[in-house]
């Protein structure tokens, strides 16, 4: 079977997009392949169809979760057998799962490099008959990669295992000099190297200053229709910015991690379908999800990093038609930039500190605490030690991205209930027990089957769509379980802690000093590009862009903020500018966003005009905030 029939048979295309069918060929021939595709470039395809055409099953090494449900989904629902090694598998789940790629057939296994430490996971890989590895994301196996894991080192184990299976390397926003260091951790031998450029052509690259995000937004969106994603730093802003959308009449929905599955999969088909055509989001939304038509992609906040922000412009414009990937920029977003993203980032005697305070909080001896697993109420840590809880929470996944203990977030699904009583039997106790009703009927229409078997539930979420502060929830809630209405086990935790080795504090946090300094001065550099990025208005965005990740050019991309602004048809004299500004004074009072709408210029042009204009006194503020000739 030929390449380009397995894909018609599984997806449905008839053609590869560039640089595809080259890398599965090299595959295909049993080459060690490193290929490093932008977002949207069907990295997935290039190992799943060699795969496809190979006897036996593929090993796919990723580190995310979310990627690797998604992928494993959509392949089981073209018929084809895949199965992923995600946290929380009990070790009887996890030898099943081991042996059923084992016999069963199955042509893809995907699994994070954690698990490739586990000595039953290595056992049972040496039992099957691999055909292929492929490591996804794999600029994480850099010391200098953007979210660098150290454990992706042991992903060399697979290939001592199996010394005779080739690899596939995929990434999609690796400087060029980090592809080096890929390769040689990988152990390849004479690597096949296909990079795809940098260069989106059909995405303007957009740096909007402004002092007013929201009216901006609502400009943006009212100018360019179409489907969208607008990224926000956290879930509360997802909320706050679809209210105000919704309010000025836009089709909407938001997005983050702290709704239910179910609120997920409803609110992403309502925006693939295009029932809503503006996703508010956190910037966890869109991996793995191939929409093509994405006319927008609008960062509300300055992105943590350049190789982020390429990653999520990327989403837009998959069609090839043209798309916009803007940045809304205040002058307060570099400060707040640093605060976040600096400003928490803990220092190497921090990171010794918290992990003396987490085994102390466990009671966990010296030389012990290996593989043992801890809830934790991580508010309650904070609080009993005086942490502040943006740097703590920041060690804490430092030392899960350093394989010294293992986080998982529970945001509050611990916490399970079912009604005990009928629904006739409910609404007559709700009469004689008024205060009750607004708690009863949020559980009710946010819990599907809660009457008939025990119910996870988010009570964050509860506790925010009630509207109630949260001991009255709880207090209310302890009192339909004392009047046997409801069933209540209540988590105390919000998260769960595994330690992956002995405690022996500054010895086992010593051999990961060196890696902290440098992904410290990483971050530093990181935060710098963005901010020079957002800053320079002189060299077109498209080609800033690609200088970062190592690729030259001297052609302008002609669609981005810098180029349209330099182009004879856009570029408005200082002279001209007030011209105008009188000129439309005079027909009546505008305020500056109806200036801005009438006139062919940007924001920054327009409000340095009014000031020589208020200083010459030729124009003057009125009571409304409108502008006058004097």
């Amino acid at each position: 079977m030929h390449p380009i029939e397995v894909l018609e048979r599984y997806w449905n295309y008839t053609s590869f997009r560039p640089l595809q069918e080259d890398i599965i060929h090299s595959v295909l021939d049993n080459e060690d392949t490193f290929a490093l595709l932008p977002t949207g470039g069907g990295k997935s395809i290039c190992f799943q169809i060699p795969a496809l055409m190979k006897e036996g099953i593929c090993i796919v090494v990723s580190p995310l979760i979310a990627l690797m449900k998604d992928q494993v989904n959509t392949l089981k629902q073209k018929g084809i057998k895949a199965i992923a090694l995600t946290s929380g598998m009990s070790y009887g789940e996890l030898d099943t799962q081991l042996d059923n790629c084992i016999y069963g057939n199955y042509k893809f296994l995907y699994l994070s490099p954690e698990r490739l430490q586990q000595p039953i996971v290595q056992d049972r890989i040496q039992q099957m008959r691999v055909n292929l590895i492929a490591v996804d994301e794999a600029h994480c196996i850099s010391q200098w990669g953007n979210d660098f894991r150290p454990a992706y080192n042991n992903i060399s184990t697979l290939r001592q295992i199996h010394p005779q299976v080739n690899c596939i390397a995929l990434t999609a926003s690796a400087k060029y000099s980090i592809i080096d260091d890929i390769i040689k951790n990988l152990d390849f031998v004479s690597p096949k190297i296909y990079k795809a450029s940098f260069t989106r052509e059909n995405i303007a690259y957009q740096v909007i200053p402004t002092e007013d995000k929201l009216f901006q937004l609502k400009h943006i969106l009212t100018t360019n229709k179409g489907s969208s994603i607008i990224y926000v730093r956290n879930r509360r802003a997802t909320k706050d910015i679809n209210d105000y959308l919704e309010a000025k009449g836009f089709s909407c929905t938001f997005y983050h991690g702290g709704i239910t599955n179910k609120e997920k999969n409803d609110r992403l088909q309502l925006w693939l379908s295009e029932q809503k055509l503006i996703m508010v989001a956190t910037t966890a939304f869109g991996m793995g999800i191939d929409k093509a038509n994405v006319k927008n992609i609008i960062h509300f906040n300055l992105p943590e990093s350049l190789e982020s922000y390429y990653q999520e412009a990327g989403r837009a414009g998959r069609d090839g038609q043209l798309a916009n990937a803007i940045i809304l920029k205040q002058n307060i977003d570099e400060e707040r930039l640093k605060n976040q993203f600096l400003h928490t980032l803990p220092s190497s005697d921090y990171v010794k500190y918290i992990y003396k305070k987490l085994c102390n909080y466990f009671q966990i001896a010296y030389g012990e605490g290996e593989n043992n697993t801890y809830q934790l109420d991580f508010k309650t840590f904070c609080t009993t030690y005086n942490l502040n809880p943006s740097i703590t929470y920041n060690t804490l996944a430092l030392l899960d991205r350093n394989s010294i203990i293992v986080l998982n977030r529970h945001f509050n699904f611990r916490t399970k209930i079912q009604f005990l009583i009928s629904n006739n039997s409910l609404f007559q106790y709700l009469e004689r027990h008024l205060e009750l009703n607004t708690l009863v009927k949020v559980l009710l229409r946010t819990y599907g089957g809660i009457f008939d078997y025990e119910t996870k539930i988010n009570l964050n979420l509860v506790i925010d769509k009630a509207g109630l502060p949260e001991q009255k929830v709880i207090d209310q809630l302890k009192r339909l379980e004392k009047d046997e209405v409801i069933s209540f086990e209540m988590a105390n935790t919000d998260s769960e802690i595994t330690f992956l080795k002995p405690r022996e504090d500054d010895i086992t946090i010593n051999p990961i000093v060196k890696i902290i300094e440098q992904q410290q001065d990483l971050r530093h550099q990181q935060v710098e590009a963005v901010i020079d990025y957002v800053n320079n208005n002189l060299i077109c965005k498209n080609r800033q862009l690609i200088t970062y990740f190592g690729e030259k050019s001297e052609v302008d991309c002609g669609i981005c903020s810098v180029c349209i602004q330099n182009t004879t048809h856009t570029k408005t004299d200082s002279n001209t500018l007030a011209n105008q500004i009188i000129v439309a004074l005079k027909q009546e009072d505008l305020s500056s966003r109806q200036l801005l709408h009438t006139l062919n210029c940007t924001e920054n042009q327009l409000i340095e005009s009014l000031k020589a204009l208020i200083e010459t006194k030729r124009i003057k503020i009125t009571d409304s905030n409108t502008y006058t000739l004097q």
